[in-house]
């Protein structure tokens, strides 16, 4: 279906010290990946332009770190106010352009928008420490101020929260910021711009970059000495390319990488709520979140009976366009996104996996996967190493406990992890001995803005969201002062 999106809101080129670029010789095409509908034609930004976002951002400084910690916070607010009094509007370009539900859509709206009311508070609470000094005649003292220009390079799979998280703790702490949004899905991106326009946040405060090549820009945002942070969510290849271009001005970095997120259901598990936890984490946004539920070990007493209640539940799943009534799993992003999940499908098949359900072709159009459940899985298959990205769901049985963790932490990633167990004492043994930055105990939506989120191993760095997510866009400094008692 052809849905009307907001005009006031979709926009068609990069916005640069508070102007729309305007035309280019090169453009972006935003397709929904539902039909293939062009959505928009998007201006492709150059390397001058985004030379142009980071000085604007550099000659922003000054004045934005300036203002007090509340005056920020109530510009934060105002934007946080305009995001959700358009909620609707910004759900329908999401789903128009990213392909998921669009209940789905809009809740990644509210959910983006909570992290710039969160950071919007912690802006008024960044705090320092004085420390009791080596004699009468001096004090020391901790300070912390903003570390100055931050860029960004986000992925496509939230297109909205993966830029209001890591915006909204830079501009709360007082840094200006230049992201560079992913070609697939830019169009959320300059929406937020706009918003971010109209509640008063100033010029060059504020940047987002579209375009169509992306590599000459990722270097302008990573090796100009002007900028003083880079963060970046994607792949743990890329984060690795990334890092390596950080390093030639040693910025401070903050990666949030792949994942291969393990669930375990122990025999004593409630396994109703096992498999709802399996449904929220694996089949959400088709199976391309970071921390959706990439592999499931199942005890071997209830590894059968796990696998029936969880085909039953996969089978009730809506396929379909994200602004169709009742849609739950929509189309993957593109057609390689599609290619590799059959490869990693057919391939588990032919090394003796069952498809216990799913796995054929949706009618729906070409980007649609049908949501699958695989049996008789064993570790060593590509569908058990690699990071799926779509709505397939391999089971693996296991024996012991001491089993189930060491099979989980056979990764060299280690970012979101779940586990299901009605004993205590497990819960604490084995949520201390996985290898993840997060783990969700009887629990398959694990992420909001008052959690810190993030990895270990080759997951990442840093973290983003709650007390801890405004300290990665702080400097520490510390003041000596002498000759006190003259």
């Amino acid at each position: 279906m052809t849905v009307s999106l907001d005009s006031t809101l979709l926009k068609d080129s990069s916005y640069v010290n508070g102007q729309w670029l305007g035309d280019s010789v090169d453009f972006v095409s935003v397709s929904n990946p539902a039909n293939g509908e062009l959505i928009q034609r998007v201006a492709s930004c150059s390397m001058d332009d985004a030379q142009a976002a980071v000085d604007a951002a550099n000659a922003a400084l000054p004045a934005w770190r300036s203002r007090s910690a509340k005056d920020r916070a109530a510009l934060l607010k105002r934007w946080f106010d305009l995001i959700m009094l358009n909620q609707n509007a910004l759900g329908a370009i999401l789903t128009a352009e990213q392909g998921k539900p669009l209940a789905e859509a809009k809740g990644e709206v509210a959910y983006g928008a909570n992290y710039i009311e969160w950071f919007a508070e912690e802006a008024k609470r960044v705090y320092g420490d004085t420390i009791p000094s080596t004699g009468p005649s001096s004090r020391i003292v901790v300070i912390k101020q903003p570390v100055g220009v931050v860029s960004a390079i986000t992925p496509w799979n939230f297109p909205n929260a993966m830029i209001t998280r890591k915006a909204a703790p830079a501009l709360a702490a007082g840094c200006t910021f230049v992201v560079k949004a992913a070609k697939e899905t830019p169009l959320s991106a300059l929406a937020l711009a706009e918003l971010a326009e109209q509640a008063g946040i100033p010029k060059g405060v504020f940047n987002v970059l579209v375009c169509k090549q992306s590599s000459a820009v990722g270097k302008v945002l990573t090796q100009d000495p002007q900028v003083a942070k880079f963060s970046f969510t994607g792949s743990t290849e890329v984060g690795k390319i990334l890092l390596q271009q950080c390093a030639t001005t040693v910025k401070k970095t903050s990666m949030e990488l792949g994942g291969n997120a393990p669930f375990i259901v122990f025999n004593d598990a409630d396994l109703d709520e096992a498999v709802k936890g399996i449904m929220i984490s694996k089949y959400r946004n088709a199976g391309q979140t970071c921390v959706c539920t990439n592999r499931v070990f199942a005890q071997s007493e209830i590894y059968d009976d796990l696998a029936q209640r969880l085909k039953i539940a996969v089978d009730l799943l809506k396929v379909g366009a994200g602004h169709d009534e009742g849609v739950e799993i929509g189309p993957l992003i593109n057609a390689d996104a599609k290619t590799f999940v059959q490869e990693l499908l057919d391939e588990a098949v032919a090394e003796g996996a069952t498809v216990l359900t799913g796995g054929n072709e949706q009618d729906q159009g070409d980007l649609f996967f049908q949501p699958t459940v695989l049996t008789n899985v064993s570790t060593h298959m590509r569908v058990a190493r690699e990071e799926i990205f779509g709505p397939i769901a391999p089971l693996i049985k296991f024996e012991t406990e001491e089993q189930a963790i060491q099979l989980a932490n056979d990764s060299t990633v280690g970012l979101a992890a779940y586990m299901y167990s009605r004993d205590i004492g497990r819960v604490w043994r084995v949520s201390e001995a996985l290898e993840y930055g997060m783990v969700g105990i009887n629990e398959g939506l694990i992420s909001n803005e008052m959690a810190p989120f993030g990895g270990v191993k080759e997951s990442g760095m840093g973290r983003e969201g709650s007390k801890y997510g405004i300290e990665d866009y702080l400097e520490i400094k510390y003041l000596c002062m002498g000759g006190i008692d003259k």
